[in-house]
């Protein structure tokens, strides 16, 4: 019988609670690593997504051609995007309604702007804090279904005359699989939670960076606006 065959035949004579415990840890290593996936693709769209816009926003190009651009594309905007959409529609509703008073229009598109900031944000850390629950856990998960199985294996030895190792080893063993099930549930998620955490207070950054430029464009714009 190979090694394969002997670590599924343990978890298959294994104890319910033991089963239970791996199940549960099976089902959040594939969960993790699901949002591991869709985090990764979400960050990676987003940072280029993001570096497209700041090309354009910086070449000097018309901020109406800009933002007429940005509203007519399909899909779903995200990031600078969001933001530059909602300042300026802002900006433009204001001095619609003959509002041109400079810091009235400057404020009011900085106002605007901080709701999808905020939501952008909210939307980046989704799944983050269970990634973080995994990772903090699911070694504490394992070592419970291993003290259980363990336990279990010794209960069985109390009618026992003589106890030998061959007679525990495989109730040690199936203990020992859930404390490793625990541990490559948890260093996955920790790593990515980690990383993504960073790459999210980044993006955070450069978000209200751009939001606070932003606003000094526009109240620029209405300065000029005001004195003509």
């Amino acid at each position: 019988m190979n090694a394969d065959m002997n670590v599924w035949g343990l978890i298959a004579e294994a104890t319910l609670v033991v089963q239970i415990v791996m199940a549960l840890l099976a089902l959040a290593s594939i969960v993790s690593w699901v949002i591991i996936g869709a985090k990764w693709m979400t960050l990676r769209r987003l940072e280029s997504r993001s570096r497209q816009f700041d090309e354009r926003f910086w070449s000097g190009a018309d901020l109406g051609q800009l933002y007429e651009h940005i509203t007519g594309e399909h899909g779903v905007r995200e990031g600078h995007e969001v933001i530059f959409e909602a300042g300026f529609r802002e900006f433009e509703r204001l001095r619609e309604e003959q509002r041109i008073n400079a810091d009235t229009l400057a404020g009011g598109a900085q106002r605007a702007m901080r709701v999808p900031l905020t939501r952008e944000v909210d939307r980046l850390e989704q799944g983050l804090n269970f990634l973080a629950t995994v990772g903090s856990t699911s070694p504490y998960v394992g070592l419970f279904g291993t003290v259980w199985g363990i336990m279990h294996a010794f209960f069985a030895l109390a009618g026992v005359q003589q106890a030998t190792i061959a007679m525990v080893a495989p109730g040690i063993a199936e203990a020992l699989i859930a404390t490793a099930m625990g541990l490559v549930a948890a260093i996955p998620a920790v790593i990515a939670y980690n990383r993504f955490s960073n790459q999210v207070y980044r993006q955070e950054v450069r978000m209200d960076n751009f939001k606070e430029e932003f606003a000094g464009i526009l109240y620029r714009q209405a300065r000029r606006l005001q004195e003509g």
